[in-house]
């Protein structure tokens, strides 16, 4: 039966734990002592290290890492917002490796959110505050130009809401930022990419500096996987990024300009109430049948 956790400043439970979404599963990582998996609906949302919460271990998660290494001076603090928050993987980096950091996370799932608290503690990750609450309403409550970073880290039942991807939604992002503001995304989608090309399309509509990273077979449209789009009004650090991209374990490719204007080519921008869904990833991804 799933259950709730109760205990505090404890060791945390491996077991299943009912949410507002369903039900959430916390597994330990047999290979990696303070590692903990966070599934919700049988899909893994989230690896942390509680001992050591600079090793990411998701291939997605270490090219998110690798955008926010090469943004601005090294160390140097952000003010950032977290569109999705599942066990806070990235504002936990963050933290870390930009000490002095003012973060907040904004989650719809409250139970998600009690589970997070009192099994993978966020209490000592300075600068951090978890807002109950959905992507939109949250951000249309952060004043203008508040933010250096807006992370887009949302899914719901293995899809990105459509909602939070849309070129209104994106202009809200942009509306919060300041002039160097990075939005940094994750998004999924597979054979072809017709998602993935319809989400570029729309935030080259707003903002002026877009690129893509993501596993080569991955963005040749030959599997489902995710893809992280980056973009600023102002030149993004794409040297930084490429060698990064190519000399790290996930050996990612990054796309941009002209390369990124032909991979969206013909693909209409999202808007509100426009019949856009997001893709699922098939069963076999996550080993369900």
């Amino acid at each position: 039966m799933a259950r709730r956790g109760t205990r505090r400043g404890a060791e945390p439970r491996a077991d299943r734990y009912e949410i507002a979404g369903g039900e959430a599963e916390l597994l330990r990582d047999a290979d990696r002592d303070g590692g903990w998996v966070l599934c919700v609906g049988g899909v893994p949302q989230s690896y942390v290290d509680l001992s050591d919460p600079t090793y990411l271990d998701f291939e997605y998660m270490r090219l998110m890492g690798d955008v926010v290494d090469s943004l601005g001076l090294e160390g140097e603090p952000f003010d950032a917002v977290h569109i999705g928050g599942a066990a806070c993987t990235l504002p936990r980096y963050v933290a870390a490796t930009r000490p002095g950091s003012r973060q907040v996370v904004l989650e719809p799932d409250g139970r998600l959110v009690q589970l997070v608290r009192e099994q993978l503690p966020v209490k000592g990750v300075a600068g951090l505050k978890i807002r109950v609450t959905d992507g939109r309403t949250g951000l249309a409550g952060v004043p203008d130009e508040a933010d250096d970073l807006v992370v887009l880290d949302a899914f719901a039942e293995a899809a990105v809401p459509v909602e939070l991807v849309t070129e209104e939604f994106t202009r809200d992002v942009a509306r919060v930022l300041r002039p160097g503001g990075v939005y940094l995304m994750n998004v999924a989608d597979g054979f072809r990419l017709p998602f993935a090309r319809r989400v570029v399309t729309t935030v080259r509509s707003v903002f002026r500096h877009v690129l893509l990273l993501g596993d080569p077979g991955v963005l040749r449209g030959r599997r489902f996987g995710n893809l992280i789009v980056v973009a600023s009004r102002r030149p993004l650090p794409v040297e930084a990024l490429t060698r990064r991209a190519a000399g790290g374990a996930a050996r990612a490719r990054l796309v941009e300009g002209e390369d990124l204007a032909a991979f969206a080519a013909g693909a209409a921008p999202i808007r509100e109430g426009d019949g856009t869904t997001a893709p699922v990833p098939p069963p076999q991804v996550f080993g369900k049948s």
